[in-house]
């Protein structure tokens, strides 16, 4: 049977220690909290009014929405991963959380073994019962990153480098059967050498929704976390992740010792390199690409890349 979790919830989390989150927050003396406070505030408040002037009729959520929903029951803990946004780490910090002690340091995990479902629960895994009472009483988080930054990283992870032929075979070959004039019986049955306009031309193909969804790598954040119907309390970017992975850790009272790991990456997906994407892709479909993503860009208040040429 369906639920609902239309209340407001923020206001009700109690944390595992029986203190509301700002009584933690007034007894924690190393927190830059005032500012912070504001911040999030304020992305909630954004959210808040582009889900009522956008959404007219809330829809009732079913398990199957919430498979991205990582729960954590020793510190009262709900975060929706959002691939590409930094959730290998993020992963390897829930199983630290979750572990009893089995874990010290998120590093020292794989990152395929961040990635193996019976590592991490979900929340659908659980009764209706126990879900109702987890969405109304836990911190819930979602971490966010700039929409086509993210469709860039998915498409340089998933299409570019050797190592990924489930990806190839899965998805590279229909878009070059589809997508490619006259391709190679070579790249028809290996589909390593995807476009980035290819790729483009498949997301935009209304056959491509109509037979399946897309993959969680380039789904659109609402699509996969729901954020008009379940009521996050932090909507953390990744672009303050050190600072807003911090806050997250601190309020809900997790061991000092437990850090987010510092970002080592050289290779990692900038805005000039999204910008170097997009200069062969022509306006009608980059606005059409733009349109694709645009409840991402309104619900979390980014801004329109100035390298799109929209007009």
């Amino acid at each position: 049977s369906p639920f609902s979790a239309s209340e407001d919830l923020r206001s009700t989390w109690q944390g595992k220690a029986g203190r509301s989150p700002l009584q933690a927050l007034y007894e924690s003396d190393q927190f830059e909290q005032s500012s912070l406070q504001a911040v999030h505030q304020q992305r909630r408040e954004m959210l808040s009014n582009i889900c009522s002037r956008y959404t007219r009729k809330r829809r009732l959520l079913r398990p199957d929405d919430l498979r991205h929903l990582v729960v954590d029951d020793t510190h009262g803990l709900l975060y929706c991963y959002v691939p590409k946004v930094a959730c290998t780490n993020w992963k390897r910090v829930m199983m630290v959380l979750t572990g009893q002690g089995k874990y010290r340091d998120p590093l020292e995990i794989p990152a395929h073994e961040a990635h193996v479902p019976s590592n991490l629960r979900t929340l659908s895994e659980y009764s209706v019962a126990e879900i109702n009472a987890r969405l109304r009483t836990y911190l819930k988080f979602i971490f966010v990153r700039e929409p086509l930054e993210r469709l860039v990283s998915a498409y340089r992870n998933k299409f570019t480098l050797s190592y990924n032929t489930a990806f190839h075979k899965r998805y590279g070959t229909k878009i070059v059967r589809r997508h490619r004039p006259q391709p190679s019986q070579r790249a028809l049955e290996r589909g390593d050498d995807v476009r980035f306009e290819e790729f483009v031309y498949y997301l935009l193909d209304p056959r491509t929704q109509q037979e399946e969804p897309f993959n969680e790598h380039w789904e659109r954040v609402h699509s996969l976390c729901h954020p008009c119907i379940i009521h996050y309390d932090v909507v953390g970017k990744y672009e303050t992740l050190a600072e807003d992975a911090k806050y997250i850790l601190q309020l809900v009272g997790a061991d000092a010792s437990v850090k987010f790991p510092a970002s080592s990456k050289t290779t990692r997906t900038t805005d000039d390199m999204t910008a170097q994407f997009f200069q062969d892709i022509s306006p009608f479909y980059q606005r059409r690409l733009f349109n694709l993503y645009k409840m991402d860009y309104l619900l979390f208040n980014y801004s329109i890349p100035s390298y799109l040429r929209l007009r």
